[in-house]
Parts: structure tokens; C-alpha cells; sequence
């Protein structure tokens, strides 16, 4: 196998990685995205049950201004019924007075319906407090987990596109630019393994006569059909088979 093709196979191993990490590095911010969205939308159930809760207690405080309203209105009342001159009179103080306690029972009954509501709320509240604060430290834990991860992915992509650059350098330049012509029309694949017979990327079975001239591994050859540069491994020796410790 001549050099160019060896280091060929070397730079698709380098450049699979590469776009291994670089999916990577792009999906990281886009997952931190999602879960940081999600919290957002238990941030805004927790405000839109803390609103019901303050608006429920500023109901009850309003009914209870009434309650007290309806009280002095009643006191007012007796005092005006205690001048009545006719029993006429009396009557219609008497039946104020008993419109006026009717409505404070009304507005009671309406409190002991908000003081209920008002206690599934402040639990609402309360779970909706310790879940948020719960995620919020799984969100800062992720956060820094993927800082970690993309440091580490950035890092071994900078030793990689080293690598790459020490591979080129080494290589002819017009098989390396025929690598990058492929490899951008290929969808980064620029080298492929024949295999039984056949490229092992596009599944096209080789001719016995192109099969043979790459058996020979003394030139560049393409696949006739997906176009990529194909190489064949050649066999192990008996030798290479052997461990040193059994051989003669």
C-alpha cells in the first residue's frame, strides 16, 4: 500500500472524529437551551400560582372590609330603630338589619371558600418553590458538566486538527486536494475499504480487472461508482499470525 493511501485512511479516522466531537460541541448548548426552557416554564407556573394566591388573599381581605362595612351599617341601624316613631318604621330598620346580616353571612361563607382555596395554593406554592429550586441545581449541574464536556471535546479536536495538519503535510498535494474534493462531495467520507469484492460504502461490486489493480496498492484508484478513493487491506503473513514466542 503506497504512503499517500495509509495516510489517507488516517485522515478519514481523524476526520470522523472530528465530526464526531463537533455534532458534540453543537448539540451541548442546544441541550443546556431545552432544559433551561423547561425550567422557565415551571418559573412561570410558580408566578401564576403565587398571583392566584395574592389575589385570593387580597379577596378575602376586601370581603372582610365589607364584613365591617355591613357591621357599622348594622350599629348605625339599631341606632336609627330606637328613634322609630311607628312600628312601621321599626319594621324597616329591622329588615335592613337582617339584609345586612344575611350578607355577612354570605361574605363568610365566601371567606371559608377563599381560606380553603387559599390552603391548596400555599401548598401549590410551597411545591412549586422546592421543585423549581430542585431543578434549578440539576440545570447549574448539567451546565457545568457540559462546560466540562465541550473543554475536553474542544481540547481533543485541537490535538486531532494538529494531527491532521502533520498527516496533509506529509501527504502528496494533489491527493490531498482529490481527498478534500471527495470527502466535501461525499458527505466527509473520501475513502472507502473494498471488501469481498465490493466498495464497502456504496455496495457496488468492483470489476475482476479494477479489483485486481488495487490489489496492487501501487496507485490512487476511485470507486467507478461512488467515486471515492477505495483501498484493499492486504492479508497477514503466517508470520504476523505467529506470536514471536512460538516461532522457530
Amino acid at each position: 500500500m503506497i504512503p499517500d493511501i495509509s495516510s489517507a485512511i488516517r485522515l478519514q479516522t481523524i476526520d470522523d472524529r472530528v465530526g464526531v466531537l463537533a455534532k458534540e460541541i453543537a448539540a451541548l448548548p442546544k441541550h443546556i437551551a431545552e432544559i433551561e426552557k423547561k425550567m422557565e416554564g415551571h418559573q412561570k407556573r410558580l408566578e401564576i400560582d403565587k398571583a392566584a394566591l395574592t389575589g385570593n388573599q387580597k379577596e378575602r381581605k376586601r370581603l372582610e372590609g365589607e364584613i365591617q362595612a355591613q357591621e357599622q351599617k348594622i350599629s348605625k341601624l339599631k341606632g336609627q330603630m330606637m328613634d322609630a316613631k311607628t312600628n312601621d318604621q321599626y319594621r324597616a330598620f329591622q329588615h335592613e338589619i337582617d339584609y345586612c346580616q344575611n350578607e355577612i353571612r354570605r361574605i363568610e361563607d365566601r371567606i371559608l371558600e377563599l381560606m380553603t382555596e387559599s390552603e391548596d395554593l400555599d401548598k401549590n406554592v410551597k411545591a412549586a418553590e422546592a421543585a423549581l429550586a430542585a431543578e434549578r441545581k440539576v440545570v447549574e449541574e448539567e451546565k457545568k458538566q457540559t462546560q466540562a464536556r465541550t473543554a475536553t471535546d474542544q481540547s481533543e479536536m485541537a490535538t486531532l486538527m494538529e494531527d491532521r495538519k502533520k498527516v496533509t503535510s506529509s501527504m502528496t498535494p494533489s491527493v490531498v486536494s482529490e481527498y478534500e474534493r471527495i470527502r466535501k462531495g461525499r458527505a466527509g467520507v473520501a475513502i472507502a475499504e473494498a471488501v469481498n469484492g465490493r466498495c464497502s460504502k456504496c455496495n457496488i461490486t468492483l470489476r475482476p480487472q479494477f479489483l485486481q489493480e488495487l490489489k496492487k496498492g501501487d496507485k490512487i484508484m476511485v470507486c467507478e461508482s461512488c467515486k471515492r478513493i477505495l483501498y484493499v487491506n492486504p492479508p497477514q503473513s503466517f508470520e504476523d499470525l505467529v506470536p514471536e514466542s512460538v516461532r522457530v
